[in-house]
């Protein structure tokens, strides 16, 4: 059973960093995270923290508010560990870019494309090219079927192959992976 997530918007975070600061979790792959993040953040990619998450809970209590892009993958990251009976989460209305339209203060990195842009990019090139390629040899036209399938089923499921692929590509790797020890030791180290 899908649940909607509790959510929290920007203002309201804001204010709350100004008085008792929630831990905040970014769900994003490492190199979005490095992007731009919110200061005092901790990147916990949305795969890692499925694989850890009691280890993970163990070191976090309820005010932790998770943030991605958008706002889905924070909310499968809420039901994995509202599934292990973590209460009271929150999730960031409209994610990392309602952040950065209100001008919020962000951590910035070395920048890349956002893997949402990244699966347009590819999905859209493969499309064009099978339309394009089908007048040649016919059967490209099932390339771009299968491509329309597969993003039908990824807004249905609300998961996405193409991006879990892509997020392991060179440009996509953060100059250090994340390590579920390093997080823990950071989540501990500031108790």
């Amino acid at each position: 059973m899908t649940t909607t997530p509790r959510t929290i918007d920007v203002a309201t975070l804001r204010s709350r960093l100004d008085q008792d600061a929630p831990r905040i979790l970014d769900v994003r792959t490492p190199a979005e995270f490095e992007t731009a993040h919110i200061p005092g953040s901790y990147n916990v990619p949305l795969d890692l923290l499925k694989e850890h998450r009691r280890e993970l809970a163990r070191h976090i209590d309820e005010d932790v508010v998770l943030v991605c892009r958008s706002g889905a993958r924070a909310g499968q990251a809420e039901q994995a560990l509202g599934e292990i009976g973590l209460p009271g989460l929150r999730v960031l209305e409209g994610g990392i870019v309602s952040w950065q339209q209100a001008q919020a203060p962000v951590n910035r990195g070395r920048q890349t494309w956002d893997l949402e842009r990244q699966v347009r990019l590819v999905a859209g090139s493969i499309v064009a090219a099978s339309i394009a390629g089908s007048t040649v040899k016919p059967r490209l036209k099932w390339l771009g079927g299968a491509i329309g399938t597969g993003l039908t089923f990824a807004a249905i499921s609300n998961t996405c192959a193409m991006g879990t692929a892509l997020s392991k590509m060179p440009w996509n790797r953060p100059t250090t992976d994340v390590d579920v020890d390093a997080v823990i030791r950071a989540l501990t180290s500031d108790d």
